[in-house]
């Protein structure tokens, strides 16, 4: 039998969304070691497994790899849709469960498009692939449209800055329940919206926080300078999102950073993707004043909810056989 764990992924943003400019989106992100997907395997004729995503994964997965079949079960899986790049982590759990039960390299980057994974960010595809602090490089904007392309018409985009983040850094995590952010063809009109009205000069502050403070902070080990990069990054981001989704974080998220950003425990805090989860940035010293500050913040807005402490992992999706 094959275990395949991949852990979630925090999406801080995108560095650009202007058709104005030469490049196109490029995702700034992390992999977290919790909460992940697990998935084990065994060889088989034909694909068996009881959840129906996962199976239409794997049956994509086996004509790829020119396989008989595989045996899928589902152990663990990241809650859908809530910012923690659930449906790239399943898709490349899947994929490289079905290699290994046969003994054959994944090649996750290469065979990502033809599962519907990293046509717009390349933090999901690279989480999964090597782990740690990633920013892509996105796509010649001269390719693309403001409407998304044709499902697998496309290239992961290239991991262009990693860095390796301190083992004692803990991102808090915390998952309100409320609705779902957006996916599918919600995600895909919302970012058609977006992208044609993007303020090009947004991006232009953007490179400068990346450049000057995210990558010297992650290449330091600095938190306190990295944290506060990411955030700005984020609300810079939502100022392009703020139409689509009510604000520079989409409700209830706002109201739980502000809860959160004071805290002497918390270095940085944000919206992963489109929501509704909240990450703050603390290390291992402080992870239990930082949890308690995020159910408190939870508390504070009235929503239930999930809270989750992870490290960072430096490391891609692992296999055990």
């Amino acid at each position: 039998m094959t275990r395949v764990a991949a852990g979630a992924r925090l999406h801080f943003g995108f560095q650009n969304l202007s058709l104005a400019r030469e490049r196109l989106y490029g995702g700034v992100g992390v992999a977290l070691d919790e909460p992940r997907v697990v998935i084990e395997a065994d060889p088989a004729d034909g694909v068996h497994c009881a959840d129906a995503t996962v199976a239409d994964h794997a049956r994509t997965a086996v004509d790829l790899l020119d396989v008989s079949g595989v045996d899928l079960t589902v152990v663990e899986r990241l809650p859908r849709h809530v910012g923690l790049g659930s449906g790239t982590q399943l898709a490349m759990a899947t994929l490289a469960a079905v290699a290994a039960a046969h003994d054959r390299d994944p090649e996750l980057r290469d065979r990502a498009p033809a599962l519907g994974r990293g046509g717009r960010s390349g933090v999901g595809v690279a989480a999964a692939e090597v782990g740690g602090f990633v920013v892509d490089g996105g796509h010649p904007t001269e390719l693309f449209t403001a409407a998304p392309p044709a499902d697998g018409a496309w290239t992961v985009p290239p991991v262009t800055a990693r860095h390796e983040l301190p083992t004692d850094w803990r991102f808090v995590v915390a998952v309100p329940e409320t609705d779902p952010g957006r996916s599918g063809e919600a995600e895909d009109e919302s970012m058609r919206t977006v992208v044609e009205r993007a303020d090009p000069g947004i991006a232009d502050e953007i490179g400068g926080v990346l450049l000057r403070r995210i990558l010297p902070a992650a290449a330091e080990g600095d938190r306190a300078t990295f944290g506060d990069g990411v955030s700005k990054l984020g609300r810079l981001n939502g100022a392009w999102y703020a139409d689509e989704q009510g604000g520079v974080y989409r409700p209830p998220a706002g109201r739980i950073v502000d809860e959160l950003s004071g805290h002497p425990a918390v270095t940085g805090t944000g919206q992963s993707s489109w929501g509704p989860t909240v990450y703050a940035l603390t290390d291992a010293t402080m992870a239990e004043d930082a949890r308690t500050a995020a159910r408190d913040a939870l508390d504070a807005v009235g929503v239930d909810g999930r809270i989750v402490v992870s490290a960072p992992t430096n490391r891609g999706l692992r296999i055990e056989t």
